[in-house]
């Protein structure tokens, strides 16, 4: 019998973190609240014939690759965004696409905003 591809997509949303991006010396200093959403097209026939963490992709690297990221500082979200973009493109080899969606919140640009953001894909 011919395997059937499954195309899917794998969502880990709504990481928080508390990070020191900006271009601001003061949100090096003071930091600010951020959340990332990472969504991963990939086949997922084998995880769902085998039911094996090993045959998909493990939400638990994708979060600990946002964090690692997102601790080191950068002027510009789209520095990060793209640095998590890039691990997880070298990290997990099996995802045909992924888009990576950074929102800093209550962002200092002098007027009453609640977010900014940032959506790239890779």
């Amino acid at each position: 019998m011919e395997r059937r591809e499954n195309k899917g997509r794998i969502e880990v949303n709504g990481m928080r973190f508390e990070s020191h991006h900006g271009c601001m010396d003061e949100e090096a200093v003071i930091g600010g609240a951020y959340r990332v959403d990472v969504c991963i097209d990939v086949d997922l026939s084998n995880s769902m014939a085998s039911d094996a963490l090993t045959d998909t992709i493990d939400y638990c690297e994708v979060h600990r690759i946002a964090a690692q990221q997102m601790a080191i500082r950068s002027k510009l979200i789209e520095h990060v965004g793209g640095r998590i973009a890039q691990a997880l493109r070298d990290a997990l080899p099996s995802a045909e696409r992924i888009e990576v969606r950074i929102t800093k919140y209550a962002p200092p640009i002098g007027g009453d905003v609640a977010e900014v953001a940032i959506v790239l894909e890779a």
